[in-house]
């Protein structure tokens, strides 16, 4: 059963527009399984967090929360040096990203911004099977660089105990506490604060459905800033008859095996690419089996290969996908690169491939998906800053421009109180 290979005719999106509604993910049925956990933390505290711990983990807990300075952890030093690395570059890159405050003369009048950090942040790191402790990097990094001062970090219970490579993260990032809840309940309550768990202003990292539905349910009804929706891994590919159709394949499967809901679209002018490319995946499942059905599934149901008549064609669907890795392997990605508007973060050229930017290149690897890049960005400092606006009006320009306050007050039917306001600074002048 090889992957599905389509004729992309521009004339007829109907074709192939289909692709863009399988990127969303409906959080409804999580959520409703949800709300009943939040409210039960928001009332209960420490106690339904201790039950749900129970319930859903299996482990009886003495405690909620870890300082993890008091934890000795023996992570090997081939390990630690990656992560010092990646940990290094991050740094690096999201530094740049630093902004400085900055004003402007409007009018006789001195406006500016200011920014200045929010003030809290949990980290979500899943557990078992999906420890993902890169992504503790790429959450508190641009985080403490934006200025954020208190950060804790959000994991569920293991019977042995965390792993060593949490907590050594949390060590060198110098995080205020470890809360070992995981799920829903966990979310709940760094956005509601209980007993034991101090309250979040906001919470980033990957988590299941039901850490995106309360993330994002807790969000809506403003009790914390999320990064953005999260939905299944996914990546879109743009290629030409240049590209090595091994190394694409090799892209698409990296994908896939994050779970059976990801996603791999090639783009390509090519069909001889394109078939190519269909052979190398069907020899890949031979030589690698591990996560054999998973990987299947993500590509036999939920990926495809476009062939498209011209680049341009590629291009204006990838822009309609919004994909949340965009690899571009053509043989001049840069000109390629100038028509990409939306996608959450892009790799150019053959030797970029998404693993390089999701581990060690250092740009960051929570960004937004399910077409999410079309209004949200990356993950980065610009996350974790609020703009302050600012004016000083002096006396002269307010008497200037008083008589356009008045007016506009006076239809927007405010004159009495706020056009009042500025009236009697105006009259000042008269005495």
């Amino acid at each position: 059963m090889p992957i599905s290979i389509l004729k992309a005719d521009p004339a007829k999106p109907e074709g192939y527009s289909h692709l863009l509604k399988k990127a969303k993910s409906d959080l409804s049925v999580a959520t409703e399984k949800v709300i009943p956990i939040l409210r039960s933390v928001e009332k209960e505290g420490d106690k339904a967090l201790f039950e749900f711990t129970k319930k859903f983990d299996s482990i009886e807990l003495s405690s909620l929360t870890i300082d993890p300075r008091s934890v000795r952890t023996n992570v090997p030093k081939d390990i630690q040096e990656a992560f010092l690395t990646a940990k290094k570059n991050i740094e690096t890159f999201h530094k740049a990203q630093l902004r400085d405050s900055w004003s402007v003369n409007v009018d006789g009048n001195k406006l500016g911004v200011k920014y200045t950090p929010i003030p809290s942040l949990a980290v979500y790191a899943p557990g078992g099977t999906a420890l993902y402790p890169s992504s503790v990097l790429m959450g508190i990094i641009p985080a403490k660089i934006a200025g954020v001062k208190e950060i804790q970090l959000v994991t569920p219970p293991q019977k042995g105990g965390l792993p060593d490579i949490l907590v050594w993260l949390a060590q060198i990032l110098e995080i205020d506490r470890i809360v070992t809840v995981g799920g829903a309940q966990g979310i709940a309550a760094v956005a509601y604060g209980t007993e034991s768990v101090p309250k979040s202003e906001f919470v980033v990292g990957p988590g299941n459905s039901y850490v995106a539905a309360a993330k994002s349910y807790l969000a809506g009804v403003g009790l914390i800033g999320i990064d953005s929706p999260a939905g299944p891994s996914e990546v879109g590919i743009l290629a030409d008859e240049t590209a090595n159709p091994m190394w694409i394949a090799c892209d698409m499967l990296s994908q896939a095996e994050h779970g059976e809901d990801s996603s791999a679209i090639l783009m390509t002018t090519s069909q001889s690419l394109a078939d190519a490319v269909s052979v190398e995946l069907e020899k890949a499942f031979v030589e690698r089996p591990k996560r054999l059905k998973m990987k299947q599934h993500a590509i036999y149901e939920n990926s495809c290969i476009l062939v498209f008549p011209k680049m341009d064609d590629c291009i204006h669907f990838s822009n309609l996908l919004a994909p949340e890795h965009l690899e571009i392997q053509t043989a001049d990605p840069y000109k390629v690169f100038e028509g990409i508007e939306h996608a959450g973060s892009v790799f150019l050229g053959p030797y970029s491939p998404v693993a390089m930017g999701d581990y060690i290149s250092g740009t960051n690897h929570i960004l937004p998906t399910a077409g999410g890049s079309r209004i949200y960005s990356s993950l980065g400092v610009d996350t974790f800053l609020k703009r302050v606006t600012y004016q000083e009006v002096t006396k002269e320009s307010l008497n200037r421009l008083y008589p356009h306050v008045k007016l506009m007050s006076e239809l927007e039917g405010l004159d009495e109180e706020h056009g009042t306001s500025v009236k009697v600074r105006y009259e000042e002048k008269k005495h």
